[in-house]
């Protein structure tokens, strides 16, 4: 501060003069961030934004193409400005080359160019910026504006309409701002300068200087404009003139946009330079980097590791980090009791890390919540809120039921934690946002806190039910006398026993009722709530996702969150007393295989005999042999599936883990003891010919690959790298085009009137139902009055929401079609309205004014398009074609009938 550049005058009894060595003012340094400069240029210079841009401005306002503009811009034609005198010979905007303009000169008499250039019969023609702007200054825009409102209405070809209105809203663009904008504007005659602290200038070690690209920009466009002066001065020819004028043109240009030319400037390096138009644009420009994306206090990033005994809102914060994040809170309460007196001395405290400080962090960590994020956020789950509790260690602990939303595994995963600071944010972060309140899934109202892996092997181990096991047959009077017998080993876990238990009736009354259940599904019935009864099945997680959905409906949110909570501790202990392991004889190959590969073989010879008798086509042939081997493929992988589900009574750990979805599926399972199957070929997009590789893999992985096995699995599993990594980048950007154009759509009122709606069926793809008329009109909006054909009772009142048992009645009913409110026909001004939306999945009830429907439907469609990119990846690159049946299957039994039925024997 208050120094010039030469060191002449310093300190701040100078301020405000001007040093008389180096011309450099005394003042504060900010003012080299404020105070802008300007280049007065010689000639004037068109804007590149204006007119290498889509739309272009100037060409459209001109009626000139943009290849035509660019030659006038860049000096290579004249363009006439006024014909006068020789009017018949050229008209107004023809473009001359050199010749044409010096032949034409020739034709007038000396004195028409003499003329004052406002006289009518003066020939103007001029080239480059000057010429544009002359013509610029000439438009009547009225005018214009008049003649292409009646082109537009007039014209016959499509093409010239077109044009014509594309032009008309460029016009009025500029007549709405009449009072505001001149179109002779977008052609610059001063170029200002940004500050320099914006463009700085870093002196290297070695006398070297690193400069921002600007500088070099501006030095370019200063050195021509001053060249182009002197040249002038010296009246030099006209020709040496019009390339300097090009010259400096060209120096705008990549100033303003450098990215936009064909022949960007570059550094010594072959790097483009960064121009002004670059810096603000894209991810890494000024809006989205800077202005919309900032960085946050207190905040902290860890490893995750699972805390099994947590609860639904809890999460582990490590005592360090957690000293740091609430350092002001703690700073306070230091103060308040008197253990300090400045806040100097309360950071020393803080950072020496005394035991006080923990017991104040306890009491300031009581009702203030954090905020847990793993990137990338695909969807509001993506951050939720938790209540931390102090752990030792340096890793996060996450609640194993929130790892779903996150999609979050222990692998070393890192989560960024959060601090809400103002009072309103923290009332948010623990009515809205905590982890116990987000069970449901918003994009399609399912449970997405469903217990996986070890928990679900547990609950499923637990329930299942083994013919003969010890004391089959009893009778019990009560949950605990089971129980207690199970712990006196009088009773296996999975005997069949008949017990007395809590149940409810039809109505929901709690009654009591005997069963004929198990020790284990007694234990398990011990978490779930009375009111939703007595869950005598066999857990897996489909149903387990089905049940924890009834908790929510029966129960409310707060029960669910503490059931989740009792059945994870219930997974984990059983999974963990059960013991389960697998060893490689639990992985079953069936005997049938060998025959069925030797059928297989046989067939492909046949087709193979066939196509070189020429009785089938080639790709007949190949089509044949693929089908050939898929059919082989889903005979083996069902004889498969049928062996492990009776092997040890269902108790083969192989098959258990893949039954109860905690771990595997029938692709892998097949591929480990049936056949590895067809492998697909990686091909360009769009490329056609064969798709799957006709040559199979016979082995599977417990037998082992064959060297040639080997190397045509490794040509998939590749696919599935490469796919992956360049997939996830194209999903997220769809995310991003989606919440782009919805994210205005937000609810505004209750209820918009209109009596406009869809009409829904059921999704029938040949008989097969894809989404039942159920699954489609519930928690929606019905427009009419919905009549049972044959009672005539009213289902549904118009305006009425479609809950669950109506649904269900409609479905059950002969009814074909209902006509549902929709948001695509809401008439609503501006978003949408609370009727035409229906159900907010996310809660299960009406959705609610001010819900910002369109980012929550962008996300919904964009975080599954990210996960199925993964897909690829983890199949391993087999081929996924299915085994079709050939049959066509009645609705209802009787006796057909067929007239004149020919048949081929």
């Amino acid at each position: 501060d208050y120094e010039c550049h030469c060191g002449k005058y310093k300190r701040i009894r100078y301020k405000g003069i001007v040093c008389d060595r180096c011309g450099v003012e005394v003042t504060e340094k900010k003012v080299r961030r404020e105070r802008t400069g300007h280049i007065h240029l010689v000639v004037p210079v068109a804007h590149i934004w204006y007119f290498r841009s889509l739309p272009n401005k100037i060409g459209y306002l001109l009626g000139i193409p943009t290849k035509k503009l660019d030659s006038i811009i860049y000096y290579e034609r004249y363009v006439v400005i006024q014909a006068g005198a020789l009017e018949e010979k050229v008209s107004e905007k023809d473009l001359l080359t050199e010749e044409e303009y010096l032949n034409l000169l020739e034709t007038l008499p000396r004195e028409n160019q003499q003329l004052e250039d406002n006289d009518p019969n003066k020939f103007i023609a001029k080239m480059g910026a000057e010429a544009i702007l002359d013509l610029l200054e000439r438009l009547n825009l009225d005018k214009l504006a008049n003649q292409l409102r009646h082109s537009a209405n007039t014209d016959t070809s499509q093409q010239r309409k077109n044009e014509a209105l594309k032009q008309l809203q460029v016009v009025e663009a500029f007549r709405g701002s009449k009072n505001i904008n001149k179109p002779e504007w977008m052609i610059m005659k001063v170029i200002p300068v940004i500050p320099p602290d914006l463009r700085p200038l870093v002196p290297l070690d070695g006398g070297r200087f690193a400069t921002s690209d600007l500088n070099d920009l501006y030095r370019r466009v200063i050195i021509r404009n001053n060249r182009l002066k002197r040249l002038i001065d010296i009246k030099a020819p006209d020709v040496i003139l019009r390339n300097e004028k090009r010259m400096l043109q060209e120096a705008v240009d990549s100033l303003f946009d450098n990215s936009r030319k064909s022949s960007a400037i570059k550094t010594e390096s072959n790097r483009p330079l960064k121009s002004l138009s670059d810096s603000l644009k894209g991810k890494q420009g000024r809006f989205r980097q800077n202005l919309l994306g900032k960085r946050v206090d207190y905040s902290a990033r860890s490893v995750i590791v699972v805390g099994p005994e947590l609860k639904m809102h809890e999460c582990g914060l490590p005592k360090d980090m957690a000293a740091e994040l609430y350092k002001p809170f703690i700073i306070r309460k230091l103060i308040e009791r008197g253990i300090v007196k400045t806040v100097k001395s309360a950071k020393k405290i803080v950072d020496r890390k005394e035991p006080v400080v923990y017991d104040i962090l306890e009491y300031v960590m009581k009702g203030h919540p954090v905020l847990l994020n793993r990137a990338p956020t695909l969807h509001r789950l993506g951050i939720q809120a938790f209540q931390p509790k102090l752990i030792e260690g340096k890793a996060i602990q996450l609640h194993p039921l929130a790892c779903t939303a996150f999609n979050a595994d222990f692998d070393g995963d890192q989560m960024a934690v959060h601090l809400p600071l103002g009072n309103e944010a923290i009332l948010e972060a623990q009515l809205l946002m905590l982890a116990s309140h987000n069970i449901l899934n918003p994009a399609n109202g399912a449970p997405i806190t469903v217990p996986s892996q070890d928990m679900v092997l547990g609950l499923y181990y637990i329930t299942k039910i083994r013919p003969g096991a010890k004391g089959e047959g009893m009778t019990f009077y009560g949950e605990e006398e089971a129980i207690i017998a199970y712990n006196e080993k009088k009773v296996a876990l999975h005997a069949l026993i008949k017990v007395i238990v809590d149940d409810i009736d039809e109505e929901g009354n709690p009654i009591r009722k005997m069963h004929e259940t198990t020790v284990g599904r007694v234990i398990a019935n011990e978490a779930i709530p009375k009111e939703v009864g007595y869950i005598n099945e066999l857990l897996s997680k489909k149903s387990l996702r089905d049940i924890i959905g009834k908790v929510i409906k029966t129960c409310g949110v707060a029960r669910t969150a503490q059931y989740l909570d009792d059945i994870k501790d219930l997974g984990y202990t059983m999974a963990f007393k059960g013991g389960l392991s697998f060893n490689l004889e639990d992985v079953i190959i069936p005997e049938e295989k060998e025959k069925l590969i030797q059928d297989g073989y046989a067939e492909v010879e046949q087709i193979m005999e066939n196509y070189n008798m020429g009785f089938i086509t080639y790709n007949e042939r190949y089509n044949q042999i693929i089908d050939t081997w898929t059919h082989i493929n889903s005979k083996l992988s069902n004889i498969l599936m049928k062996q492990l589900a009776e092997d040890d009574q269902g108790f083969n750990s192989v098959f258990m883990m893949l039954d109860s979805g905690a771990r595997g599926s029938r692709e892998q399972i097949r591929q480990l003891s049936g056949m590895r199957g067809l492998m697909a070929k990686p091909q360009k997009s769009g490329a056609e010919g064969a798709q799957i590789i006709e040559n199979p893999i016979l082995a599977n992985f417990k037998e082992g690959l064959s060297v040639l096995e080997y190397f045509i699995s490794t040509h998939g599993a590749r696919k599935g790298l490469a796919d992956t990594a360049l997939k996830t980048a194209d999903a997220g950007y769809l995310t991003r085009r989606l919440v782009d154009v919805s994210q205005d759509v937000i609810i505004n009122e209750e209820d918009c009137g209109t009596l406009r709606g869809l009409a829904t069926a059921a999704i029938k793809n040949n008989d097969e139902v894809i989404a039942s008329l159920y699954e489609r009109i519930l928690g929606r909006v019905s427009v009419h009055d919905v009549h049972h054909p044959n009672t005539g009772e009213i289902l549904v009142n118009a305006g009425e929401e479609i809950t669950e048992d109506i649904a269900k009645k409609i479905d059950e009913s002969p009814i074909e079609r209902v006509e549902i409110r929709s948001v695509l026909t809401c008439e609503s001004h501006q978003g949408v309205c609370a009727k035409c939306y229906g159900r907010n999945l996310a809660t299960g009830r009406m959705v609610q004014k001010g819900e910002a429907v369109g980012v929550i439907a962008a996300q919904s469609i964009g975080e599954p398009g990210t996960q199925l990119t993964l897909r690829t990846f983890h199949m391993g690159g087999t081929a996924s074609n299915i085994a079709a049946e050939n049959s066509i299957r009645t609705k209802y039994d009787g006796i057909l009938e067929f007239d004149e039925l020919r048949f081929v024997e």
